[in-house]
Parts: structure tokens; C-alpha cells; sequence
């Protein structure tokens, strides 16, 4: 019978201990990263809001305070076994103006700080909390 070259129990736990370690090394580094991929999707969402408030004015001449008359569906939040992680509201509306919020629902980096995004009827979105 011919050996066949291979690893040991303990090579294999110092090679997956440095690798931990490079991890926790370059974690931080990436937390902001991941916050600012995971608020595209406020971003995105709220243009869906602002696009279906527009449509809303266009046929009623006027915005809705009411995010359920609007041809959107908010996903569901992390909270609801969903993927969102932002929930959506409509704060403030009138004839001619609007404004609608996207609240984090996760501490993205942990810090207690959740991440707040606006958008207004000109389309322009802007964050009001940075996490």
C-alpha cells in the first residue's frame, strides 16, 4: 500500500485560526462597505415611492398621505422573515408636495445609530442619519 501525502488535524487548526484572524483584521474595514450596499436598496425603493406618488398626482392632482393607495408594496422587512431592511412611510403630503422616509430596521454597524433616507416630490433623495 502506497501513502497518499496529506494534513494533520492540528496544520489544519492553525491554517482556519489565521485565516479568524485576517477576518477579524478586515471586518471593520469593510462595515462601512456593507452599509452603503445595503442603503441602495432605500434608495431604490424610495424612487419606486416617488414614481408611484407621481403617477398618483398625475390622475388626482394631488400626492397621498396614504402609501397603500399607491401602486407599491413595500417588501418585507428582515423583522418579517423578508430581505428588506428598511421600512418605508409616507410622512408628509398636500397638493403640490410630499415626503417619504426609509428607516433601517438593523444597526448596520453596530453603533446604535440607525441609517434614514428621504425623498421629496422633486426626486432628490438625501440621508438624514448616516449609520
Amino acid at each position: 500500500m502506497k501513502k497518499l501525502p496529506s494534513f494533520n488535524l492540528q496544520e489544519m487548526l492553525i491554517v482556519l485560526a489565521i485565516i479568524g484572524i485576517l477576518l477579524l483584521i478586515a471586518l471593520p474595514n469593510l462595515m462601512p462597505l456593507i452599509a452603503k450596499a445595503k442603503s441602495v436598496e432605500a434608495q431604490t425603493q424610495l424612487k419606486a415611492i416617488y414614481n408611484a406618488q407621481t403617477t398618483h398626482r398625475y390622475m388626482y392632482s394631488k400626492f397621498t398621505n396614504d402609501i397603500n393607495s399607491l401602486d407599491y408594496e413595500a417588501p418585507r422587512t428582515v423583522l418579517n422573515n423578508g430581505t428588506a431592511n428598511y421600512n418605508y412611510e409616507i410622512m408628509s403630503s398636500d397638493n403640490i408636495s410630499f415626503k417619504a422616509r426609509a428607516i433601517a430596521v438593523t444597526d448596520f454597524d453596530g453603533d446604535g445609530t440607525l441609517n434614514v433616507w428621504e425623498i421629496d416630490e422633486t426626486g432628490i433623495l438625501k440621508q438624514t442619519v448616516k449609520d
